[in-house]
């Protein structure tokens, strides 16, 4: 096991290979707003500015780019979504955040990037984080720079502007024992408060008073996160809807169907997918691809490239299964890392380019994910969570998606389990991790 890299001289996010884890086109009729109670952002017209407390993060108005959710006209097939994500996003000298910013900005991919919280908190302020079940100042990845802070910022202003959602990745990525499966919904909370705040304080925090505010109130924009380790859902679940989170990408797997909800949020898991030359599939993460190739983030330097080769072929298998068959969004986790020379960040790009642009396809955000399925008629959705894995309507999309007539049951949207693979698939999958 590798022990994850002290932050203070620009961003490393944690890995732990014991840890058990994780496009273009339009919506259409105004996104649900995440009310919050007693956390309702003043109305402002565009581009009016409303600071908010030390003046770190702004109300500006709604936030820009966004597409607008329509109903699925009967018996039409469904978009093909896919969402991008990155675990513990923050910008280092590596530059990734922002060459990925690029990347959507050419591809028309709106992603969703999971900031842990600690990295806009100065290792001189570490005292102020106070992690549930670890001594005040302790962090598994450290902590920040005010550099590191500054170009973070940055980053996260612009991916907003641009459309991106900024959700959270918690703190401190304590995994294990006294880690974030143990914590209770209160402790979650409270992680989460704090992930808030330090959003909320890093001019105070990192003494970057005369730098420009982030454009948005964290409180309204924060709706999901993914926990470090993909530990820990159980009792994170009842803190996230308590807090107004509106899904968590938590789960330690899941298969390629549509999604349904768990304890009145989305459920939006890492997912199985195929990895090419090996007889299981493994989850939708680079790490994972990682874990069962070379167990190391320096492996064999000559291996590199047919690494990240194996990498985007499941990617592209998994896609196809799910773009010629049920549509069922496809999810895909990263890390701005440069793990066994960069290889998956160049296969994570080349996926993006490939996929993006296709027709029926859009690359969203989880909270643009979570906009649409909530504008679709429960009957649909559940018509959709009926299919398994691959799995094509058998008379077609419109027989499957018309009207359902009377008598015929459909399954509920928030209930665990739901389809399963075909019959004599292997699913097993080979050292999960995040």
């Amino acid at each position: 096991m590798e022990a994850p890299a002290k932050v203070t001289a620009g961003i490393a996010a944690a890995v732990a290979l014991a840890a058990i884890a994780g496009c273009g086109g339009a919506m259409h009729g105004n996104p649900p707003q995440n009310a919050r109670k007693g956390r309702v952002a003043p109305h402002a017209p565009a581009q009016t500015v409303h600071l908010i407390g030390d003046g770190s993060t702004a109300y500006t108005g709604e936030q820009p780019n966004q597409p607008t959710p329509v109903r699925l006209e009967p018996g039409k097939r469904p978009p093909q979504f896919v969402v991008f994500s990155w675990d513990g996003a923050g910008e280092d000298g590596q530059k990734l955040f922002s060459h990925f910013r690029a990347v959507g900005r050419k591809y028309q991919a709106a992603m969703t990037f999971f900031l842990s919280g600690v990295y806009l908190l100065p290792e001189g302020k570490r005292e102020l984080y106070a992690p549930p079940r670890h001594a005040v100042g302790t962090s598994a990845i450290g902590f920040n720079d005010v550099g590191g802070i500054r170009d973070t910022v940055t980053q996260m202003r612009g991916a907003w502007q641009e459309g991106h959602e900024i959700g959270t990745h918690f703190n401190g990525h304590f995994c294990g024992r006294r880690g974030v499966g143990s914590w209770t919904s209160d402790e979650w909370v409270s992680e989460i408060e704090q992930a808030e705040g330090f959003v909320k304080n890093w001019k105070t925090n990192a003494g970057l008073q005369s730098e420009e505010p982030l454009p948005f109130d964290y409180s309204k924009e924060l709706v999901g996160g993914r926990a470090p380790c993909l530990e820990g859902q159980r009792n994170l679940i009842p803190a996230a809807r308590e807090m107004g989170f509106r899904y968590d990408a938590s789960s330690s797997g899941g298969l390629q169907i549509w999604p349904r909800k768990t304890g009145g949020i989305w459920d939006f898991p890492l997912q199985e997918i195929p990895l090419p030359g090996r007889h299981f599939e493994t989850l939708s993460m680079d790490y994972n691809f990682l874990a069962n190739q070379s167990g190391t983030t320096h492996g064999t330097r000559a291996l590199h490239a047919v690494w990240g080769k194996q990498m985007l072929a499941g990617v592209m298998q998994g896609f196809e299964r799910a773009y010629r068959g049920n549509r069922a969004p496809l999810f895909i986790g990263d890390h701005f890392e440069s793990w066994n020379g960069g290889t998956y960040m160049a296969a994570v790009e080349e996926a993006i380019k490939a996929i993006c642009p296709k027709k029926g396809v859009r690359c969203v955000s989880f909270k643009q994910l979570a906009d649409w399925l909530d504008a679709q008629q429960p009957e649909v959705l559940a018509r959709l969570q009926e299919l398994s894995v691959g799995e094509s309507p058998r008379d077609g999309w419109a027989a499957h998606l018309s009207d359902a007539p009377d008598g015929v049951p459909h399954a509920p949207a928030d209930r665990p389990g739901g389809p399963v693979l075909p019959a004599g698939a292997d699913v097993r999958i080979r050292p999960a991790v995040e």
